[in-house]
């Protein structure tokens, strides 16, 4: 039966496509509301038109007052032409503005649905393990770069782990006391191991590395749920 099924790739391209579709409707909305605002603005010259005309049809206008009165007409619509173009000037900056402000919008809640996704991700595969470094002398192991300090006794508990990893083993209780304690598997009690992983895990936190680092194999034992190639001891 085939089985449909849709990659992280082709998921992702799906979604930035969707985005720059977005982003792009958003500009051309703009842009017409621009043009269809500029277009029903009044000429900034009309005024100054009306005036000249004033001017070529009025020639017998010739006293003192007629002329002044003219003069100020022309003042005005050059005034009235200054004050549109500034006015033309501050609704550009507006509409730039909200372009910006509605890109980053969307930028923004993409940038947190892809958050959210990548939370409910981690929340159901857990948190990737890509070193895990164990120091003896110190007492200390450092898990993807955090640093916890350990018992030299629990230090020993995921030495062994990690030895028996690296081999590809699973080691049950007894067998993890008896390779601490130097004694025969068959002369340990699997309840000293298990209390020997228990206390590993409290101590590292108990919620998080019972199911990210220490593993517990049904009927077979404990194994470090990690990659070998990436455990180093010193």
């Amino acid at each position: 039966m085939p089985v449909n099924s849709t990659s992280a790739t082709e998921t992702r391209q799906a979604g930035n496509k969707i985005v720059v579709a977005g982003i792009a409707a958003i500009v051309l909305i703009l842009l017409i509301a621009a043009i269809v605002l500029f277009a029903n603005l009044p000429d900034a010259n009309a005024f100054n038109a009306r005036v000249e005309q004033l001017f070529v049809e009025n020639t017998d206008l010739t006293t003192q007052a007629e002329i002044k009165l003219l003069e100020i007409l022309a003042q005005s619509g050059t005034a009235f032409s200054e004050t549109l173009d500034s006015y033309r000037f501050v609704i550009f900056v507006l509409l730039v503005f909200a372009t910006a402000m509605l890109i980053a919008a969307v930028a923004f809640l993409v940038m947190l649905i892809a958050m959210n996704r990548r939370m409910g991700h981690i929340e159901r595969k857990g948190i990737e393990v890509n070193s895990l470094l164990i120091s003896r002398d110190q007492n200390t192991v450092y898990l993807n770069n955090f640093e916890f300090k350990l018992t030299a006794a629990a230090i020993e508990t995921l030495s062994v782990l990690a030895e028996a990893r690296m081999d590809d083993e699973v080691l049950s209780g007894a067998e993890i006391e008896a390779v601490i304690s130097g004694r025969n598997a068959a002369d340990c009690d699997e309840a000293a191991g298990a209390t020997r992983i228990k206390r590993l895990r409290d101590m590292l936190g108990n919620q998080i590395v019972s199911e990210l680092l220490v593993k517990n194999i049904a009927r077979r034992g404990y194994m470090l749920a990690v990659d070998k190639d990436i455990i180093q001891m010193v």
